[in-house]
């Protein structure tokens, strides 16, 4: 464990909450140790008269926080997410990069990075720096990551234990990379 640095958490879809409570705490841990961190953790908050849940993300290098649902009613079925939302964030974890992080969190790999959109080309741009990535991937989107990550991977349960130890195992493993990777990137890349 730790060789890699892209990590998929796997969920059966339905348990995305769950999923995205355990990134989100171990999020809080690594932060506690120090970590520099880029990426989101989103939060859902259940809505009384909708099927869905609304949809937040935090910036983990601003600390932003983003609504990336539409509210399209109570009718409404299929797909609410906001892109110009969800894009706006990516464009954050992108620029985190260039500040030095020690990993980047991705709330999601799903349907938008599939297609080459959402947080995709921020964990293109942390695999050139070298920069570990973890993303929450459900069951249903794992032939999409598995295509993109091409056999680089290695894949966790959504269980704290397991996140933190690929986390300290990968950050041990390739300690000084990403600092040495983000000063040739500059900060105007």
């Amino acid at each position: 464990m730790g060789t890699s640095r892209l990590a998929a958490v796997l969920y059966t879809g339905g348990k995305g909450g769950a999923a995205d409570a355990v990134l989100a705490e171990a999020v809080e841990v690594l932060a506690a140790e120090g970590w520099r961190l880029g990426g989101s953790v989103q939060f859902n908050r259940a809505v009384e008269d909708r099927c869905a849940c609304d949809m937040t993300l935090k910036d983990l290098g601003s600390g932003r926080v983003v609504e990336i649902s539409e509210d399209r009613g109570p009718l409404a079925r299929g797909c609410r997410l906001n892109s110009v939302a969800l894009e706006e964030l990516t464009g954050l974890a992108a620029a985190s990069l260039t500040q030095g992080v020690d990993l980047l969190v991705v709330n999601k790999f799903g349907k938008r990075e599939t297609e080459g959109h959402g947080f995709r080309q921020a964990i293109e741009a942390a695999a050139v720096l070298g920069v570990p990535v973890i993303a929450l991937v459900s069951y249903d989107n794992l032939a999409g990551w598995a295509e993109f990550a091409g056999g680089m991977d290695e894949r966790l349960e959504a269980d704290l234990g397991a996140i933190l130890s690929w986390c300290r195992a990968t950050k041990a493993a390739h300690s000084g990379v990403a600092e040495a990777s983000a000063l040739q990137l500059g900060p105007h890349a």
